[in-house]
């Protein structure tokens, strides 16, 4: 009921009917909202709708995984994303958007000619889509997505994004980027190009590195302190030298971050070391090999020596101490007129938005095997996005009714979920009765 309501708000559903037959559209809107209350694996979804309401409304269409696997082939070769995301722009009259740049959707499927191989920003070694995802500033929804092969790199793929947005009448926006976009080479071209951006740093350049080591020697100073979501944090204005530019941006100092991190790493450490104490070599097996698989990606941590068939190790105290030396800090930059809080806002925003897109792209790889193509995945997509603007508008309406400090978006609907319709042995329909969290979790969003 809130979801269709939000929907009915947005005009989603109306825009839906308007480029699709009305089975079509229930079919999306099924798919959708399973990506947001209960995400499946698409070949149970059907066993998921039949017990929803939504089963009641639109009681012509069924769900089997081939009925779906038609559909996002349809909708894949089709114009219908384009059709939507014109509705969006123009009927909201979209005027300034955020463009967020979210981590690479990898796959093992050899079937999808837009899955490349490129760069992977989680490190993984498969062939991967890229995905720009633009919302609207003031709604706080999305309003239009771009996809890419793996291998274009990210400076094409935001030049791109930004040409379409434009076509659309798009004056304002300001590029949200990870980590992984972070490199002397995009950030001249960004401000060659005057594209206004939010971007976290990572400490590879030596520009970086020095810059940290300065300026987190006074970062505990009380005209840094500031309070972020009722956490205490540090915030100090920076500046990093890029040729002819002055790169302005920030030096946050996360006290409690620093020790839960500290903590994290002192631990898995400790685990290393006891668990190679506990190693008995093999002759098939070179010491170098055992010691790599304990170790992983902390190797670098331990000096480590072969002793008859034993693994004799112990922590490097220097490495330690530079890990620890940085926990708890990270930096970002800007373009433009940025405060502390809007940088961090928006950055962290990014995240909790790529989060939600991993979770709603987790069965890229279980649906049918002949489902891996190109036109299946860009219709999978789709349902993703519609899901996306639906989840963002009900954030943003917990956001503004205070509910945030009581729910996640996952509790919340949890709380709703037991309120029930009925279908009496005549054919009448009920509907159980409301308890008292529901009606004012209602009431707060107004749908009541």
């Amino acid at each position: 009921m809130l979801l269709k309501q939000i929907m009915h708000d947005l005009k989603l559903d109306q825009y839906l009917h308007e480029i699709l037959n009305d089975s079509d559209a229930a079919m999306v809107t099924a798919l959708a909202l399973n990506r947001i209350i209960r995400p499946l694996a698409m070949k149970d979804v059907g066993t998921w709708y039949a017990g929803t309401t939504l089963a009641l409304d639109s009681p012509q269409i069924t769900l089997t995984g081939q009925r779906i696997s038609e559909l996002l082939a349809r909708i894949g070769t089709s114009t219908v994303p384009q059709q939507l995301m014109t509705r969006l722009l123009e009927e909201n009259r979209t005027k300034r958007t955020l463009i967020y740049d979210i981590t690479s959707l990898s796959s093992h499927s050899s079937l999808m000619n837009l899955l490349e191989y490129g760069y992977n920003r989680d490190g993984v070694s498969l062939p991967q889509i890229n995905l720009s995802l633009i919302m609207d500033k003031e709604l706080g929804i999305p309003v239009m997505y771009d996809l890419y092969p793996g291998s274009i790199t990210d400076v094409t793929t935001l030049t791109g994004t930004l040409k379409k947005i434009a076509a659309y009448g798009v004056k304002e926006y300001t590029a949200i980027m990870d980590r992984g976009f972070f490199s002397q080479h995009n950030l001249l071209e960004m401000l060659d190009q005057q594209i206004s951006f939010i971007i976290a740093a990572t400490i590879q350049l030596k520009e970086v590195k020095l810059l940290l080591t300065e300026a987190q020697r006074d970062i505990t100073n009380v005209e840094y302190l500031q309070k972020f979501k009722d956490k205490t944090i540090y915030a100090k204005p920076v500046t990093l030298p890029l040729e002819s530019y002055q790169l302005k941006g920030y030096l946050f100092y996360d006290p409690k971050r620093e020790l839960e991190e500290k903590e994290s790493l002192t631990s898995r450490l400790v685990d290393i070391r006891d668990k190679l104490a506990t190693v008995r070599l093999k002759k098939e097996k070179p010491a170098y090999i055992r010691f790599y698989e304990i170790a992983g990606r902390l190797r670098n941590f331990f000096d480590w020596k072969a002793v008859d068939d034993r693994i004799e190790a112990t922590i490097r105290q220097n490495a330690v101490a530079q890990r620890m030396n940085r926990m708890g800090k990270f930096m970002v930059f800007y373009s433009g007129d940025v405060d502390w809080l809007t940088a961090l806002s928006l950055y962290r925003e990014r995240d909790e938005i790529e989060k939600e897109i991993e979770m709603m792209t987790s069965d890229l790889d279980v649906l049918p095997l002949n489902t891996h193509k190109d036109s299946t995945t860009s219709g999978f997509i789709f349902i993703v996005f519609v899901a996306l603007i639906i989840r963002a508008r009900l954030l943003r309406m917990m956001t503004e009714a205070g509910l945030l400090k009581h729910y996640s978006v996952k509790s919340l609907l949890l709380e709703l979920d037991t309120l029930k319709k009925i279908t009496l042995a005549d054919g009448q329909v009920m509907t159980t009765e409301m308890t008292k969290k529901q009606r004012l979790i209602l009431e707060a969003l107004e749908i009541m």
